[in-house]
């Protein structure tokens, strides 16, 4: 539960049809198996208590009693299980029958959510044995012992994590045009438990798995889908156990089909939250909901969902060079439109040899071929400095003449001197005012080249850079469009990546990839032994981390102590937990401290989720304080010791329990 996770099962049994008692002994040992893994949402397929394919033997009064005393042995089973579990079960009510789902949860049964929608068509024979259930909750005498409520809008919540609230639908109710599930997400569930009994055809499992990740992705919410398998009647159909686990539109586990595989993941409530929260279109009902409360101990929900460490950057080739040709065609879009708008016959680009530089004047050259201009009318100025070395200067004229740019060169050393001279600076001392004095005087060069020709200066930074406040104000930090302003640095990379793998010249690609090998820096600092001397990441922390860090923080609002939690688990055996720490807290200060840059930024294409501009998605105050931050990350060294200490008393247990066992083997 510790940061909104709670972790949820799948789980389908291998029945016997119309055996109750059989079925209900399964279901309590796949319990057990569950509660040793820690789950403690646990859901079964549709009338797994039976059986979904009894056919007519539904109308057995002696199947139907003795599927309700394997509910209420199920139910006394949970006493002492730390979970809240969904079981299905054909139930008599009133003369009727009702396909329901039952829960349960610490011996008690909370409630009975009867099945919407009986499918009657093709192989679908329900509307022969059961009734749509009523929305309204009324009370159901299974026993003398157990009243409890029936019907569709109930909620079952959880007393010690808010945030949880779970919705019931069964099977067909997903396939509908209007799903229970969308008034219950309306009404505040937070997870949608599915039991199920779908049949496989060829092709189904595709169409099933996109049924369930588009509505947990329409609902922002996490969806739990169990379905029969081995054991069902085999008469006409066969039932492949296919269970799904998603999460927002992400499947974060699938079973194999025709195996009864139990899956297990966890969900991120307080993330689904924090996306209803910011989404000014997610309705609520007026719908009346009766509101079931359980109670589940609390407890550190180990991760085993993936937990991407290059957010940005999608893991399959094929996704991230479908995911790279997109943005570069809406940075080029954009950059066209502004050329276009502005009636410029030129873009200047400043040139550095280094990636941001790079990848925007790859981004010009797509742009002047949109518009069928020749690429000469691109500027491209290499401006070497105090800190210029060879490397760089050779890859920024390599990539300048492999385009078919202008190529110009403007070198700094002379003006930047001069005005040393005029402002009293030692041009010995290597401060801030000597490395921004170099990176203006570039600013300078580029806006007055621009306004000799007609043209606009093409921005070069990125996001990451502008989350770090990592610019000179007024400075690199200022352009006529910023091409890079919401692509973070490892989106960067892989984007000249995949330039370089499709660009099909040779010499091109080899610039690109040496570029991709250099160390990112602003050279502002002399060169040591003509080697680069000011490495970035040295000095503000890795970008990997740091791009984490801001997907995070401003997709989902997460917590330091959760972000903290999530970069641990992501990059385990890359940094350790000092390292993340650090750089967590250079984060924060300097996200605060440098909004200032980023409320004026200027005009730029948005190409994914997550952007800085001040126009849109980060409206955020310059002097706003940080405190609350930074006092939860001073808990961390506490909690981090605290954890370490009961990990070696569990160490030092285990231990001694092993000794004693030994002795005791040993006579």
């Amino acid at each position: 539960m510790r940061h909104g996770f709670i972790k949820v099962a799948a789980l389908t049994p291998k029945v016997r049809v119309a055996d109750p008692k059989y079925n209900k002994e399964r279901i309590c040992e796949l319990i057990d198996t569950a509660k040793e893994a820690g789950a403690q949402v646990l859901v079964f397929p549709e009338l797994c208590i039976t059986g979904y394919t009894c056919g007519d033997l539904f109308y057995q009064e002696l199947l139907l009693d003795e599927a309700k005393e394997a509910l209420i042995d199920i139910a006394s089973f949970t006493e002492k299980v730390d979970g809240i579990i969904f079981v299905g079960l054909p139930l008599e009510y009133n003369g009727k029958l009702y396909n329901v789902a039952a829960v349960v949860c610490g011996g008690s049964i909370l409630g009975l959510v009867p099945k919407t929608h009986i499918p009657n068509y093709n192989e679908f024979y329900e509307r022969r044995h059961f009734v749509s259930g009523s929305a309204e909750p009324v009370p159901v005498r299974l026993d003398d012992d157990h009243i409890v409520p029936m019907g569709t809008q109930i909620l079952f919540g959880c007393r010690q994590m808010p945030g949880l609230k779970i919705g019931v639908e069964i099977c067909e109710d997903l396939w509908v045009p209007d799903p229970p599930s969308i008034g219950h997400a309306m009404a505040g569930a937070t997870l949608i438990v599915n039991l199920s009994a779908s049949d496989e055809t060829t092709g189904k499992d595709i169409y099933r798995r996109n049924l369930v990740n588009g509505q947990s992705a329409r609902l922002i919410c996490g969806y739990v889908y169990a379905s029969a398998g081995d054991g069902e009647s085999t008469q006409d159909v066969v039932y492949s156990g296919h269970n799904l686990i998603a999460e927002n539109g992400t499947i974060l586990a699938e079973s194999a089909r025709f195996i009864n595989e139990s899956i297990y993941s966890e969900i991120d409530i307080q993330r689904l939250k924090e996306e209803r929260r910011r989404m000014s279109t997610y309705g609520t009902t007026d719908a009346v909901y009766l509101a079931a409360e359980f109670t589940l101990g609390e407890r550190r929900t180990e991760l085993t969902r993936f937990v991407d460490p290059a957010p940005f950057v999608p893991g399959k080739k094929a996704d991230r060079e479908k995911r790279c040709e997109e943005i570069f065609m809406i940075q080029a879009m954009g950059l066209k439109k502004r050329l276009e708008h502005t009636g410029s016959q030129a873009a200047v680009v400043g040139i550095s040899g280094g990636l941001d530089s790079t990848l925007a004047l790859l981004v010009t050259s797509k742009a002047f071929d949109l518009l069928g201009r020749d690429r000469s009318g691109i500027i491209a100025v290499t401006m070497p400095g105090f800190g210029t070395t060879n490397r760089t200067y050779e890859n920024a004229v390599g990539l300048i003449q492999s385009l078919g740019a202008t190529f110009r060169e403007v070198s700094i050393a002379d003006a930047v001197r001069t005005h040393f001279r005029d402002i009293g600076q030692d041009e010995s001392i290597h401060d801030i005012t000597y490395e921004n004095g170099q990176a203006r005087e570039r600013t300078q060069i580029l806006m007055d080249i621009a306004n000799k020709l007609g043209g606009m200066v093409i921005g070069t930074g990125d996001m990451s850079e502008l989350a770090l406040g990592w610019a000179t104000y007024n400075g690199d930090h200022m352009s006529m469009y910023g091409v890079n302003a919401s692509v973070p640095k490892t989106l960067v990379r892989h984007l000249v990546r995949y330039y370089a793998d499709t660009c099909e010249e040779e010499e091109l690609r080899d610039v690109l990839l040496d570029v991709l090998d250099t160390p990112v820096s602003p050279e502002l600092l002399p060169p040591e032994d003509g080697e680069i001397s000011q490495k970035t990441e040295d000095i503000v922390g890795p970008y990997e981390l740091h791009d984490f860090f801001l997907y995070y923080v401003l997709r989902f609002g997460c917590t330091p102590k959760k972000i903290y939690r999530l970069t641990k688990y992501a990059f385990a055996g890359t940094y350790d937990n000092e390292t993340i720490a650090k750089w967590l807290r250079t984060f924060y200060r300097r996200f605060f401290s440098q909004q200032f840059k980023r409320s004026c930024l200027p005009d730029g294409p948005k190409v994914g989720t997550v952007a800085v501009s001040p126009r849109g998605d980060l409206r955020m105050p310059s002097d706003a304080s940080v405190r609350i931050w930074t006092d939860e990350l001073d808990r961390l060294h506490e909690e981090d010791e605290a954890e370490h200490k009961n990990k070696d008393k569990l160490d030092t247990l285990d231990e001694k329990l092993d000794a004693i066992f030994r002795g005791f083997m040993n006579g």
